[in-house]
C-alpha cells in the first residue's frame, strides 16, 4: 500500500507525533530488567475460566469493593481501568476538547501526560520543577491567573523519575490556585513505598481532585494491566461514560480481587519492604563510585543517577545484559540514568558492572 496515500488520511497530529518511548520498545532482551521500574516478584494465583466465554462486567463489582476498602474510600468514588495509563487518557477525552483544551505538566515527570494529550489533539503546557525538583508554585500561580486554564493539571508524587514527593501543603496551594478552574490529577503509581504521602484524605474537600493508583508496582502486577481513578462520584460518572464497554477482562478482575484480600495486601507490605531495604543497599553501595551522583529522592522502586559518560556506561550494561533507563532527555536530567530496585541478585550484578566499568576506565 501507498505509504502516502496513508499519510494523507492520517490525522496531522498523529502523524507528527512521537511515540512514548516504553521500556520495552526502548530494549528487548537482557537478562535483568531494570527499567521499567516493575517488581522482581512474580505471585502465583488461581483462575476460574468458567465465565471466559462471556463478556466480563465494565466495573466489576468485588474490584471496585476491594479497592475502595482499600484505599479507605466508598465504592462511588473508584473506577477501575487497563492501568494508571487509561485513567489518564480518560481525563484526557472526557474534559478535554480536541484542538481547544490544554493540560499541564510540571516536568521532568511521566511522559504518557503529554503523549495521551498530543493523542487527542490536546495541548501541553508546562511548569518546569525548580532545580531541586520541588513544584515551581509561581509559575503555577501564574498560569491559574492566566487567561489560558488548563482542563487538567497533572501532578506525580511520588514523582517518576525524580523519586521526590510533593509535599502536602504544595498540593493544597494547588488545589486552591485551581479550585473552581481545573481539575488536579495526582498520580500517586508509587504510593506504596511512600504511603504516608497519599492525598486521598483530600478527595471529600476538593471536588477537583483525582488520584490515579496502579497495581503494576508495588503489586507487582505490570502485566495485568489493572489501575484505578479515585474521585468525586461525578467525576467518575464523566469517565464512565468514555471507557470501553469491557476494559478489564475476567482473568484480570479475579487476579485483582487476590491481590487486594487481606493475605494479598500483607504479601504487598513485606514485597515493599524488602525493596526499600534493597534501594538503602543499593544506594550504600553506589554511593562510594565518583562517576555516579544520587538525584531526587528515593520515595519509590528507583533510584536516579547523575553519570559521568553516560551513554557509555548505558552501552556496557546492555551488552552485560542489565537494562536501565535513560532519562537525560527531560529537562533538569542531563546524564541521568535511572535504576529499578530489583532483588538483590539483579542489584548484586548490576553494582558489580558498574564499579568495573569506572575501574576500567580510570585504569585506561
Amino acid at each position: 500500500m501507498d505509504k502516502q496515500f496513508i499519510d494523507n488520511l492520517t490525522c496531522d497530529f498523529v502523524r507528527d507525533l512521537t511515540p512514548y518511548e516504553s521500556a520495552r520498545r526502548l530494549f528487548s532482551g537482557g537478562n535483568d530488567w531494570l527499567n521499567a521500574n516493575e517488581s522482581p516478584f512474580s505471585n502465583d494465583f488461581s483462575l476460574d475460566t468458567q465465565r471466559f466465554n462471556r463478556y466480563p462486567d465494565c466495573q466489576p463489582e468485588s474490584v471496585l469493593n476491594a479497592y475502595a476498602q482499600y484505599a479507605g474510600l466508598d465504592k462511588e468514588q473508584v473506577l477501575v481501568s487497563r492501568g494508571a495509563d487509561e485513567g489518564i487518557e480518560l481525563l484526557i477525552r472526557g474534559f478535554c476538547n480536541p484542538g481547544k483544551d490544554s493540560i499541564l505538566i510540571c516536568p521532568p515527570t511521566y511522559g504518557m501526560y503529554a503523549i495521551s494529550a498530543q493523542t487527542f489533539n490536546v495541548d501541553v503546557q508546562k511548569a518546569p520543577l525548580n532545580s531541586d525538583f520541588s513544584l515551581d508554585l509561581a509559575a503555577l500561580e501564574n498560569i491559574a491567573q492566566s487567561g489560558n486554564l488548563p482542563k487538567l493539571v497533572f501532578l506525580c508524587s511520588p514523582n517518576n523519575p525524580t523519586g521526590t514527593v510533593i509535599p502536602q501543603n504544595q498540593i493544597l496551594a494547588v488545589l486552591e490556585l485551581f479550585a473552581g478552574k481545573s481539575l488536579v490529577v495526582v498520580d500517586e503509581a508509587y504510593i506504596e513505598f511512600s504511603k504516608d504521602q497519599t492525598q486521598t484524605c483530600l478527595l471529600a474537600q476538593f471536588p477537583h481532585l483525582v488520584i490515579l493508583r496502579t497495581l503494576s508496582k508495588a503489586y507487582a502486577l505490570a502485566g495485568i494491566r489493572c489501575g484505578f481513578a479515585l474521585a468525586s462520584n461525578d467525576i467518575i460518572k464523566v469517565l464512565l461514560k468514555v471507557i470501553a464497554p469491557y476494559p478489564v477482562s475476567d482473568p484480570v478482575a479475579q487476579i485483582a480481587r487476590q491481590a487486594l484480600s487481606s493475605s494479598g495486601v500483607a504479601l504487598m507490605q513485606e514485597q515493599v519492604s524488602y525493596l526499600q531495604n534493597e534501594q538503602e543497599w543499593l544506594r550504600t553501595q553506589l554511593a562510594s563510585l565518583p562517576g555516579m551522583q544520587l538525584q531526587g529522592d528515593n520515595k519509590a522502586n528507583f533510584l536516579l543517577y547523575r553519570c559521568q559518560r553516560k551513554d557509555a556506561l548505558m552501552q556496557y550494561l546492555v551488552q552485560n545484559g542489565v537494562l536501565i533507563r535513560d532519562q537525560s532527555k527531560q529537562i533538569l536530567l542531563q546524564d541521568c540514568l535511572r535504576i529499578t530496585v530489583g532483588n538483590r541478585e539483579e542489584n548484586q550484578r548490576l553494582v558489580a558492572l558498574i564499579q568495573q566499568f569506572y575501574q576500567e576506565g580510570q585504569a585506561a
